[in-house]
């Protein structure tokens, strides 16, 4: 244990070197002895890991451009560093060679470049790394982006001034901290909503992206959706002549008390907008917000109103289907999210993953545009799922892991997913799909903090089934303390969570971990109770 242990960033292969700014933020050697307790991770064990973020396959799917944050306990921030990876895992490249952090990587031109954000603005350069080039002279900082097919187009999503709940502070009071808070919503978890998103649809040129057009504009609503969309939230058709974005297109309390969002088509030739969620004239239904919605008339109007939180639209490759992620009920944030199919053509829409009792968490659409591969949480597991748009559902995966994201891997049928566990963090992954949980091939990629795990010890994980008072059966994860002695008597934490409604899975948490709580010395106990996903909706409404 008293081997020096280097970040992830050290042992990387490095296509450029990084400079001592770089080097101070993120290259420093630290001894596992000196952050660990013996070889029992502790909080600093935990906070000098790699964090992987979001990654992209390259066309061709034989490269992967992708995200992992650095944290300075010392300087109380993150430095986020761009790699990629050969799909077979055998070349790996540093790109990063400054302290300015670069993030939301997508390949471009063919998968020659590889675009992303540093300093609010949109940047480009080789897949090596090299000749760095400004795409984009924003006032504004752009906060997300979104190339279309034929990268003549972009989305740019930028933050607007907005006052309709808390009102704007006189100018000659500049170091004013009050509010005058008007109206709902004005808050969102842990800031004040004082600026909306907007996405805004920009040309592409050799001289560079210019500023675009709000394709809301003037609209008081925000897209993506906070606190937590982004991207996601919109999506080009292949034929780079639509996009199609998600909006709760609502203000006030009816905002605040609401989760009716819809799924807007918008042409970018004429800017039209049409609704794929409700009929056109559609007049909503009044409501009595002090009251649950469950049972009022608006949330009993038939079944092709889709009056829940509707979101992340995704198109077909052939362009004939939109999917996207689809609750039922308004008022209900913690709805059962099915998995939508609209047919452009018809205007039919399609449920495709009923079969499957349980949330559709995250989706792509294989290349034939005829099967979608969605995750989704059963028996307190997030494993991966093909459907088919006649909602044939079988399962692919039936490991103890939590699968986070997923993507194709170009057309070579392979997925690029994410994945972690009560013992490891995100790392990525590609899956081979079979024709069941034991013929799919689910290889390792990315071994971004392998050097902590060797020399850490982590609490055995257990599964036990315990009969409830009314005679019904618990899952309940069980983790042992490091090196646990079963003569030996242990104080135990009974970790009770859920939200309501969010299972307590195979979930890695830098806030709530359990492998530090075993480390301490405890036995952790953490049953999936009543109101949690993952058992069947009538278990999931029990709370």
């Amino acid at each position: 244990m008293n081997k020096a242990l280097s970040l992830a960033v050290a042992a990387t292969l490095s296509c450029a070197s990084l400079n001592s700014e770089a080097q101070t933020m993120i290259g420093k050697t630290t001894d596992v002895a000196a952050i660990a307790n013996g070889d029992r991770m502790n909080a600093e064990t935990l906070w000098a890991m790699g964090r992987i973020g979001g990654a992209a396959a390259s066309p061709d799917g034989n490269t992967i451009v992708y995200q992992v944050g650095y944290y300075s306990v010392k300087q109380n921030k993150s430095h986020q560093m761009l790699y990629t990876i050969s799909s077979d895992g055998k070349k790996q490249c540093a790109l990063t060679t400054t302290a300015a952090s670069e993030t939301d990587a997508t390949w471009i031109d063919g998968g020659k470049r590889i675009a992303f954000l540093t300093g609010g603005q949109l940047w480009s350069m080789n897949a090596d790394g090299t000749d760095r080039r400004q795409l984009t002279k924003s006032e504004i900082d752009i906060e997300g982006y979104i190339f279309s097919p034929d990268e003549k187009k972009v989305i740019l999503i930028k933050s607007l001034p907005y006052h309709e709940s808390i009102k704007k502070n006189p100018d000659d009071l500049p170091l004013a901290s009050g509010r005058l808070v008007t109206d709902l919503n004005y808050r969102h978890w842990d800031h004040y909503v004082e600026t909306i998103a907007h996405p805004f649809v920009a040309d592409v040129t050799a001289d560079g992206i210019d500023d675009g057009t709000d394709i809301i504009e003037g609209e008081p609503f925000e897209c993506p959706m906070a606190p937590f969309g982004g991207t996601e939230q919109l999506a080009w058709s292949p034929d780079s002549k639509s996009i199609a974005y998600t909006c709760r297109k609502k203000t006030g309390v009816d905002y605040a008390t609401s989760t009716d969002s819809d799924i807007y088509l918008y042409d970018v030739q004429t800017g039209k907008t049409k609704n794929l969620c409700k009929p056109a004239g559609y007049k909503p239904i009044p409501y009595n917000a002090t009251k649950t919605m469950k049972t009022q008339r608006l949330n009993n109007q038939g079944t092709n109103l889709n009056m829940g939180y509707d979101t992340n639209p995704q198109f077909s490759p052939d362009g004939k289907y939109v999917a996207w992620q689809s609750m039922k009920n308004d008022g209900y944030e913690s709805d059962r999210n099915r998995l939508c199919v609209y047919n452009l053509l018809t205007g039919e829409k399609t449920y495709v993953a009923e079969q499957f009792d349980s949330n559709v968490d995250a989706f792509c659409w294989a290349p034939n545009s005829r099967n979608l591969y969605f995750i989704g949480c059963w028996h307190a597991c997030v494993n991966m799922y093909q459907t088919d748009l006649n909602g044939q559902v079988r399962q692919l995966t039936d490991d103890w892991m939590d699968f986070g994201s997923l993507q194709m891997l170009g057309n070579t049928g392979k997925i690029l997913a994410s994945r972690h566990s009560i013992s490891q963090a995100d790392e990525l992954y590609i899956v081979t799909p079979g024709k069941d949980p034991k013929k799919t091939k689910v290889q390792q990629l990315t071994f971004e903090n392998k050097a902590f795990y060797d020399q850490l010890e982590m609490g055995k994980v257990q599964e036990r089934w315990v009969q409830t008072t009314d005679g019904k059966q618990m899952q309940v994860w069980v983790i042992l303390p490091p090196h646990f002695d079963p003569n030996k008597k242990y104080p135990t934490l009974l970790f009770c969570e859920g939200g309501p409604q969010s299972p307590v899975s195979q979930f890695w948490s830098y806030r709530w971990n359990f492998q530090i709580m075993a480390a301490h010395d405890y036995i952790v106990i953490a049953p999936n109770r009543r109101g949690l996903p993952g058992y069947g909706s009538e278990w999931n409404e029990a709370v």
